[in-house]
């Protein structure tokens, strides 16, 4: 890949740790890695990268400048599973019509996140989101409740409306989008919050139900039998509880680091495991896709990516997802990628030649 890309993501971690000094430092095996660590760590990278040398003598500092820990993986054995998403792309309309009937919903004022680590460690990182209800914290509503019975209509809550209820599921999926409006603008939105509700998904549970075979069990397979079923959408994606709220951004997706993501460089991995903004060397497959998102063939790709997202289903140290970018290449691209391969951190080598 273009070295640009990756000096524009080195640079929105920079931009991050610029406001997150003297946060908690992360362990790497037995190393103790703080901000400032992480933070010249992405410096000396740039300065190798923007350096005349040869790309030989560019390898050979980067393999005298860093430390290099390799993720345990989900088996303990290295093994890290990568997937991808992507930023969707909508047409919608800022009022609603017969076309644009399906809402895309901002934050309700009567969701409540509860960030459970402020009542003691053994629930650090944990979140509930509810709604209350005769004085007591109860779930918020389900997808089914918001999409099928139309709970929250009627309280001004539309951001926008989009004209295909595949699409705006596959959205709340991935967490960002663009909308192009009727009148030729386009309006992005970003993950704000979730319903708190479980995430499931449809795929084990249509392959259950018998509605697509166990060869068929793709991201392009699940998406053309939902667009082909509409009269089943409310069973399928209502198996789905998990339900997204939306907020407007400029520029692009923001990730965990409350940055704008960047194509094939910005990765989401588990923040209780790996520190948010790090300097990452991921190694896997990925597809040569056709026209229609079928591949063609697997090629070995490696490279480098910084650690800039999160995801409610990016759990552990053996899953990594890959943001792909926007349009129809990068939903190709993070429809197919379900790959198996190795995840690096490099942090810079610091005076006494030890990184603990």
């Amino acid at each position: 890949m273009d070295l640009a890309s990756l000096e524009t993501a080195i640079e929105k971690s920079l931009q991050y740790y610029k406001r997150a000094t003297g946060k908690a430092s992360a362990r790497m095996g037995d190393a103790v890695v703080g901000v400032e660590d992480l933070q010249d760590s992405l410096i000396a990278l740039r300065e190798i990268l923007r350096s005349n040398e040869t790309a030989e003598v560019r390898q050979a500092r980067i393999r005298e400048t860093f430390d290099v820990y390799r993720s345990i993986g989900s088996d303990g054995k290295n093994t890290v599973l990568f997937t991808g998403y992507f930023e969707s792309r909508l047409k919608g309309s800022l009022t609603k019509t017969g076309e644009y009937r399906y809402p895309v919903y901002k934050v309700p004022d009567d969701a409540i996140a509860v960030n459970l680590g402020k009542f003691g460690e053994k629930y650090k990182s944990e979140q509930l989101v509810g709604r209350v209800k005769n004085g007591e914290l109860v779930p918020y509503y389900s997808r089914n409740e918001i999409d099928n019975q139309g709970i929250l209509a009627g309280r001004d809550l539309e951001l926008a409306w989009v004209d295909d209820r595949v699409d705006l599921f596959f959205m709340h999926t991935q967490g960002s989008g663009k909308i192009e409006l009727t009148d030729g603008r386009l309006l992005e939105v970003g993950y704000a919050l979730k319903n708190g509700r479980p995430f499931q998904s449809v795929g084990p549970y249509m392959q259950k139900m018998g509605k697509i075979n166990p060869q068929q069990i793709s991201y392009k397979e699940i998406k053309q039998y939902l667009k082909e079923h509409p009269d089943e959408l409310s069973e399928i994606l209502g198996y789905n509880e998990s339900y997204v709220f939306f907020r407007v951004v400029d520029g692009g997706p923001v990730g965990a680091i409350g940055e704008i993501l960047t194509p094939r460089r910005s990765i989401a991995t588990d923040p209780d495991l790996f520190p948010k903004g790090a300097l990452a060397f991921m190694r896997a497959r990925k597809p040569v896709l056709d026209k229609e998102g079928n591949a063609l063939s697997w090629i070995p790709f490696s490279r480098f990516v910084v650690s800039q997202d999160a995801g409610g289903v990016i759990k552990g140290a053996g899953r990594v997802d890959l943001f792909c970018g926007s349009g129809s290449e990068a939903e190709m691209l993070a429809g197919s990628l379900k790959e198996r391969g190795e995840l690096y951190f490099l942090v810079k080598k610091r005076a006494n030649g030890s990184a603990d």
